[in-house]
């Protein structure tokens, strides 16, 4: 069977399975219903539980609550509140080119593909062809919580987390309830709508989800610089999601998902319309038993369009009108009972994306232009974790088969007769990467840990075979990339001197070889490749602290970076990674008095940053202040009012020359929330 036969029968399959089988598959009998003396089945529709040694790579969790608290109610900025996430550039996903999504941590950025690997369920998010993350389809309202490990390396996560890993996990229906509900409009006009409904079926249950944002939006072009054909950043994005969990037996689950989104924008000028569209499907088979094992299978089908505007004429240029790309992969890890304090992890997994770009040129000499690739990975690890008394060991190796094949690249006059015909020879080879790292409590309050690791990530399909322009400067591909590789070292203590009072600090070095950055040409500034240069080298410090008291409750997060480039004889060599500042900071101040209303204010700094790789466009600093509430009305509703920064802070978010894009200005949001367990 051919491997796209096979994603369109499992996507089949899971689209058409009907809820309530799920709830009574065959061996999965009813709790009420249980025989006497028979273990009464509990369904918790997550992965399996993290392994003891988990806290050697200086993992950061962030609760369903506080994800739920962004005073935009978008994911990205919930995920900020740990110091040193960001995407490529500084827009949320309401105004930003999706293409820009990527997401990194550690200032290990370069580029818009996502160094970080991000996970929904243990899915990989990052579309096929880009590497960006579809942030408007990952809504905080339907999470339990998410887990941010900044470095770590590959291991058991799979290819692709050389600046580390963001564990997204679902919502049960527990922690839902019945139905949730709300709709929110701010004071341009801007609306939301989000809401899940997850009833019990059976011994199971579902979850069905839907959210749509729209609005005229902001004024991303400052008055100065604005035009006849500049418009605000207009938004419409809906995303649906069904999820379904049943028991096998009473130590084994089954686990469905299937989402769908869409998202249109329009950014700067009219006509300069962009959208992204999507269909996920996975099925997760999970057992708690002696024989611990998660095997997982999903298929991904994305699409992107772009109309490309000029900044001088205001008229179309290039007209990106499809980028189909499919994804496809699984997982399966075990976990035998070997006892003696150990935990052994043995498994592997395989994933496949094969896209391509569709564009139409809008001049004379050029009218069609088509680009792309089919890039896979298999790899196999084993990781050990050994628990003696205070001490915990982990030790971990991970050998990955690459392959980059039938890579090709065209252009075509308007008669048809093509200016350029590329195909490009297939490669592929082993990589193989190591972790392993220790955890010791010290004392009842204190805790020291150490880590090092290794990882790699491929080069996507985009960044082999499609050039692009911006704003005047055009970034050529290169189908000789090279997968950069990581490795990093990092230790750090963690504190908890009282109850509710807890520190952490963690000092790492982290170096990605080979790092794929947009490299400005020595001779022309408007023209850039994408290169495998010899390194970004990031070196620094991180600090986490939470103190609760009563009501009161105060997260913090710090993290001063120092990387550079490492490229000997090029300009850029010795100079800061493109869009990574040395410092940022996030402090959230919470009341959450016993009459059930919540109140948290956030205060966020990033540090100045420049746009490309010779350091020539600055964007400034910036500190941005948001507001959450959350009043307790008549029965299940609450009053919901949000403020996003309320200092109307100016956000450079683009310099090109002293053009420039800016961030979302100060918005005021009120709105309805209804629960019902």
């Amino acid at each position: 069977m051919s491997p796209s036969v096979a994603r369109r029968r499992l996507l089949l399959a899971l689209t058409t399975l009907p809820l309530a089988s799920l709830a009574v598959l065959p061996g999965a009998a009813r709790a009420d219903e249980a025989a006497p003396g028979q273990p009464e089945l509990v369904v918790l529709g997550r992965g399996l539980q993290a392994p003891p040694a988990s806290p050697a790579y200086g993992s950061t969790d962030i609760a369903g609550d506080r994800l739920n608290q962004a005073a935009s109610g978008r994911i990205e900025d919930a995920l900020a509140s740990v110091a040193g996430f960001q995407q490529f550039r500084r827009s949320d996903s309401r105004s930003s080119n999706p293409s820009a999504q990527g997401v990194t941590l550690r200032a290990l950025g370069g580029n818009a593909t996502s160094r970080t690997l991000v996970l929904l369920d243990g899915v990989p998010m990052a579309d096929p062809f880009f590497g960006y993350v579809p942030l408007s389809a990952l809504s905080p309202e339907r999470l339990a919580g998410a887990r941010v490990t900044r470095g770590g390396g590959s291991g058991a996560f799979g290819a692709g987390a050389v600046a580390g890993t963001i564990e997204l996990a679902s919502a049960s229906a527990d922690q839902l309830g019945r139905f949730a509900g709300s709709a929110l409009v701010d004071d341009r006009g801007d609306t939301e709508l989000a809401g899940t409904f997850a009833p019990q079926l059976g011994s199971g249950f579902a979850v069905l989800s839907g959210r749509w944002d729209r609005g005229p939006g902001f004024w991303t072009t400052p008055p100065a610089q604005r035009a006849a054909a500049s418009v605000r950043a207009r938004y419409e994005s809906w995303s649906a999601g069904l999820r379904a969990v049943a028991p096998i037996t009473s130590d084994i689950e089954l686990q469905a998902r299937v989402l769908a989104f869409r998202d249109n924008r329009t950014l700067r000028f009219a006509g300069a319309d962009t959208g992204t569209a999507g269909e996920d499907a996975s099925l997760r088979l999970v057992g708690r038993g002696a024989w611990q094992f998660d095997v997982l299978g999903y298929v991904q089908r994305r699409d992107f369009t772009n109309v490309v505007v000029s900044a001088v004429t205001f008229r179309p240029t290039l007209n990106q009108r499809a980028t189909p790309s499919t994804g496809a992969g699984g997982k399966i890890e075990l976990r035998p009972p070997v006892g003696g304090g150990h935990l052994l992890r043995l498994g592997g997994d395989w994933r496949v994306a094969t896209g391509e770009t569709l564009e139409t040129g809008l001049t004379p000499t050029v009218t069609y232009r088509r680009a792309g690739g089919t890039n896979g990975d298999l790899g196999v690890f084993a990781e050990d974790d050994w628990t003696l008394g205070a001490l915990i060991l982990t030790a971990g190796a991970r050998a990955d088969r690459w392959s980059i094949r039938s890579g090709h690249a065209s252009i075509a006059r308007p008669d048809g007769t093509f200016t350029s015909n590329l195909t490009f020879a297939d490669r592929s080879g082993w990589l193989g990467s190591l972790r392993g790292g220790a955890v010791a409590q010290v004392s009842p309050g204190l805790k020291l840990r150490a880590a090092g690791y290794t990882g790699l990530r491929l080069p996507t399909l985009n960044e082999l075979y499609r050039s692009f322009v911006v704003a005047g400067v055009t970034t050529n591909r290169n189908p000789l990339l090279k997968a950069e590789r990581l490795a990093g070292f990092e230790a750090g203590l963690d504190l908890a001197p009282l109850p509710g009072v807890s520190l952490s600090v963690t000092a790492f070095t982290n170096r990605v070889r080979d790092a794929i950055a947009n490299v400005t040409s020595a001779t022309d500034p408007n023209q850039r490749t994408r290169a495998n240069v010899a390194a970004i080298q990031a070196r620094g410090l991180e600090f986490a602290a939470h103190l609760e008291r009563g009501p009161v409750s105060f997260d913090g997060s710090l993290a001063l970076t120092d990387a550079a480039m490492r490229a000997p004889g090029q300009a850029l060599n010795g100079k800061r990674p493109a869009q990574t500042p040395k410092v940022a900071a996030a402090l959230t101040a919470a009341f959450r008095p016993a009459t059930g209303w919540t109140a948290a204010l956030t205060l966020r700094h990033v540090g100045a940053q420049f746009e490309d790789d010779l350091q020539t466009d600055v964007l400034p600093a910036a500190t941005t202040l948001d507001a959450f509430v959350q009043l307790p009305l008549a029965g299940p509703a609450s009053l919901v009012l949000r403020g996003e920064n309320l200092t109307d802070t100016r956000i450079i978010t683009r310099n090109s020359g002293g053009t420039v894009d800016l961030g979302v200005p100060r918005t005021l949001w009120v709105g309805l929330r209804v629960g019902l367990r």
